[in-house]
């Protein structure tokens, strides 16, 4: 019983922000013992997750009330139980959906957010299928296509620059000596022709490979790590893609990529939304 009394010990200075009396325990039978064992060890990492949920520590005393209230429920008071669960998922959209989505579709401009009122008029609308402006499928549907739309036109403004940093870049660089446009938007160079067989989509194509932004930063390459890099040729950017199946093997290209076959409105760490990228691809083999 000693192990249980410095457990206890635990709880009591984790909710030590808390006026409430934690109930006491009467630990008579193993299974009085599992029981308490039990229940304690589910507050590991509560006061993480409370954090997480903005729940203000010093209001412990009323998580404790509502804590005894939601575990006291019947299950046959089936109108109390629907109204606790309310109560739950009400709080999830205020402290997590809403939240969720103006981060996702604003960032951290907290002048933005959508609406709440048309938010909750759509999701009790749902509930009680009633007065619905579309189907729940239209509107999951209509909801990513507009979000798509909204985040785009937010990197726009954000990035915008960089977009037409890139587009001047590919207009000047397509007069270049040697420099081959393709429909895509595509542009390459040959530094060294290969005279060998041409990769397909489904091959298995080994490089080594230099990446720059347009002011000439390097983001990534292989040489710095000393050694080629193998990867399907269908699973890299369309620009990459493109590229290696027009190339024959031995050859050294130079490739300037459009934002919109490179990493388009995503945030790749160094390399910002809307970058046009230049690559210098060496294909040593493929199988």
């Amino acid at each position: 019983m000693k192990k249980v009394s410095m457990m206890a010990v635990v709880v009591s200075v984790a909710l030590s922000a808390c006026t409430a009396q934690a109930p006491k325990a009467n630990l008579k039978t193993d299974i009085d013992s599992l029981s308490y064992a039990a229940g304690l060890s589910q507050t590991q990492g509560l006061k993480d997750y409370l954090a997480r949920m903005e729940v203000d520590t010093t209001h412990m005393q009323d998580f404790v009330k509502g804590l005894n209230e939601g575990s006291s429920i019947d299950k046959s008071d089936k109108k109390k139980a629907a109204h606790m669960m309310g109560v739950q998922i009400g709080q999830q959209i205020s402290g997590q959906m809403i939240s969720g989505l103006n981060q996702e579709l604003f960032g951290e401009d907290s002048t933005q957010s959508i609406s709440k009122s048309n938010f909750m008029a759509g999701f009790i609308g749902g509930v009680l299928n009633q007065d619905l402006k579309m189907s729940p499928e239209e509107a999951a549907s209509f909801s990513q296509t507009k979000m798509e739309e909204i985040k785009n036109k937010e990197m726009e403004k954000e990035y915008g620059a960089n977009k037409q940093e890139g587009l001047a870049f590919l207009d000047k660089n397509k007069s270049e000596e040697g420099v081959v446009s393709l429909p895509s938007g595509l542009q390459y160079k040959i530094v060294t022709k290969g005279t060998g067989p041409v990769p397909s989509a489904e091959n298995t194509v080994k490089v080594h490979y230099k990446g720059t932004l347009v002011n000439g930063e390097e983001f990534d390459s292989s040489h710095s790590r000393g050694e080629p890099t193998e990867f399907m040729a269908s699973q890299v950017i369309p620009g990459w893609t493109e590229a290696l199946t027009l190339m024959p093997t031995g050859s050294t290209w130079m490739l300037y990529i459009p934002e919109e076959l490179a990493y388009g409105s995503r945030d790749q760490g160094p390399i910002k939304p809307y970058s046009t990228l230049i690559f210098e691809v060496e294909l040593i083999s493929f199988k």
